[in-house]
């Protein structure tokens, strides 16, 4: 299973989830109790409840690279163009914006 904590500007908001059944994306409790917080995207209301999908969610596979900077992370990184998850990890943590995604590792 892959994971990646997400993050908006500097606080951790949720974390999103590759598993065999597809993928998850879940608020932080903690967040949804701030007074300022805010959706990572309209297609992402603030909501308790898990979000789900076969797929990865169209907000963050528009995050991941197009055209040559995409050819140069598949080269570099060994990265199949089709495995979006990986490509997110990889390109994705310090990426243009106010979104980062940040790997949890097996061991944390």
């Amino acid at each position: 299973m892959k994971q990646a904590y997400i993050y908006l500007r500097d606080r951790q908001v949720g974390i999103l989830r590759e598993t065999d059944n597809g993928y998850s994306f879940q608020y932080k409790k903690e967040y949804l109790v701030q007074p300022d917080a805010e959706p990572i995207s309209l297609t992402l209301p603030l909501q308790e409840e898990t979000y789900h999908d076969k797929v990865l969610f169209p907000f963050f596979d528009g995050l991941i690279p197009e055209g040559w900077l995409l050819d140069i992370a598949e080269r570099n990184w060994k990265i199949n163009n089709r495995d979006r998850m990986s490509l997110l990890l990889a390109c994705c943590r310090d990426c243009i914006g106010a979104i980062s995604v940040i790997e949890i590792k097996e061991e944390e």
